[in-house]
C-alpha cells in the first residue's frame, strides 16, 4: 500500500470525518433522549418523537456517508452551506447585518457540516487510490450506530423510572398548597388552568395579560405589548369566577397570575412541599428537595412543564418556572404546548 504523506493524509481525513460525524451523533442523541423525557414526556405519540429527529438523521448521514463517502460527502457539504446561508439570513432578518465577527461564531455551528463532507470526499478519494473500505469498515459502523444506541439506552435508565414513580394523587380541582411563605388555592382544570386553545397550544404571556383588552379573550391582540400592570388589571384571571370554572363578562379581581416566589415556594415532591426558596435571579432555586411535576400543583399527565409568573423581565421578555424550580424568561408573546398557566389566589 503506498504510505506517502498524501495517502496518510487522506486516510487521516477519512478517520476525523467519521469521529466528527458520531460525536455529531452522540451529542444529539444525549439531548434528543433527554429532551424526550424532560419535554416530549407528556406530549400526545408520536410527537415525542420530533425530539429524536436530529439524532436519527446524523446517524442516516453517518452510515450513508460511510458506506458511500462520495455521495454522503456531498450531501453534507451542500446540507451545510445551504444550512450555513440558512442561519444567516435568521441572523440577519432579526438582528439587522451581523458583524464579522457574529459569522465567524455561527461557522462552529453550521459550517462545520461542510468540513466534515469535504473529509468524506478526500476519504472517497482515499479509497479510489488505494482500493480498500477505509473507515467503512464494520468496526466503525458498529461504533457509529452503536454508541449513540448506548447513550439512549443509559440516559434512558436514569430518566424514565423517575417519571413512571410520579406522584399522581388523580385531584384536577381546585387545590390548597400551604409551606412555607405560601399559602394559595389553585384554579381547578378549566379557563383558570391550562386552558387548551383550538391551535394546540397554551396561550403566551401577553395573551393572559390582554384577556380584558378589546376584543375581549385570548384572540385579536397580534403586535400589541402587555406589561405586569395589564396582568393585574385586564389578564385572564382576573376573570376567573370564585369556583374557577368560568370566565366573567367583567373582571372580579378573585384570581391572580402567582408571582415566582409562590409557584418555587409550591414545587412539591412526593406530595410534600420540597421547601424551594427563589432567590431573585435566573436559574435553579434552592430546594431542601428535587421537586418534580407531579400533583396538587402540576398535571403529570399535561403537556406543560413551565407556569408562566406574574413578574415580567422587561418589556418583552417574562418570568416562567419550570417543574424542577428552574427560573428562566422568554418572549411574552411566545406560546406553544410545554408553556402553560395556573390563577391563584388566597384560601
Amino acid at each position: 500500500m503506498d504510505s506517502s504523506p498524501n495517502v496518510f493524509l487522506l486516510r487521516l481525513a477519512g478517520r476525523l470525518a467519521a469521529t466528527l460525524m458520531t460525536l455529531t451523533t452522540c451529542l444529539w442523541t444525549f439531548w434528543g433522549i433527554s429532551e424526550l423525557y424532560y419535554e416530549g414526556w407528556g406530549l400526545p405519540f408520536p410527537e415525542p418523537l420530533a425530539y429524536l429527529v436530529p439524532a436519527a438523521l446524523c446517524l442516516a448521514l453517518s452510515l450513508l456517508a460511510l458506506r458511500h463517502p462520495r455521495l454522503g460527502g456531498w450531501i453534507l457539504f451542500l446540507g451545510g452551506a445551504g444550512f450555513t446561508l440558512l442561519w444567516w439570513g435568521l441572523a440577519w432578518r432579526r438582528l439587522g447585518a451581523p458583524t464579522p465577527a457574529a459569522l465567524v461564531g455561527m461557522i462552529p455551528v453550521s459550517a462545520l457540516l461542510c468540513v466534515t463532507g469535504g473529509l468524506f470526499l478526500l476519504e472517497a478519494r482515499y479509497r479510489a487510490q488505494s482500493g480498500t473500505v477505509g473507515v467503512g469498515g464494520r468496526t466503525c459502523l458498529a461504533l457509529t450506530g452503536g454508541l449513540p444506541l448506548l447513550i439512549a439506552l443509559t440516559v434512558t435508565l436514569l430518566e424514565l423510572p423517575p417519571l413512571l414513580r410520579r406522584y399522581d394523587d388523580g385531584g384536577r380541582g381546585l387545590r390548597r398548597i400551604s409551606a412555607p411563605g405560601v399559602d394559595l388555592l389553585w384554579a381547578p382544570q378549566g379557563p383558570g388552568w391550562n386552558w387548551k386553545q383550538a391551535w394546540g397550544g397554551y396561550p403566551s404571556w401577553n395573551d393572559l395579560a390582554l384577556y380584558g383588552k378589546p376584543p375581549r379573550g385570548l384572540e385579536g391582540k397580534s403586535g400589541l405589548w402587555a406589561d405586569a400592570g395589564d396582568m393585574q388589571s385586564s389578564g385572564l384571571c382576573a376573570y376567573l369566577s370564585a369556583d374557577g370554572l368560568t370566565l366573567s363578562e367583567t373582571p372580579l379581581y378573585i384570581w391572580r397570575m402567582p408571582t415566582v416566589e409562590e409557584l418555587v415556594g409550591s414545587l412539591t415532591r412526593n406530595g410534600q412541599s420540597a421547601a424551594c426558596l427563589w432567590n431573585g435571579g435566573l436559574g435553579p432555586a434552592a430546594c431542601a428537595l428535587r421537586p418534580d411535576k407531579e400533583t396538587p400543583l402540576w398535571d403529570p399527565s399535561a403537556p406543560p412543564i413551565y407556569y408562566w409568573a406574574a413578574e415580567e423581565f422587561d418589556s418583552e421578555q417574562a418570568y416562567f418556572v419550570n417543574y424542577r424550580g428552574v427560573v428562566n424568561i422568554q418572549p411574552k408573546d411566545f406560546g406553544n404546548p410545554r408553556h402553560g398557566y395556573r390563577c391563584a389566589r388566597a384560601p
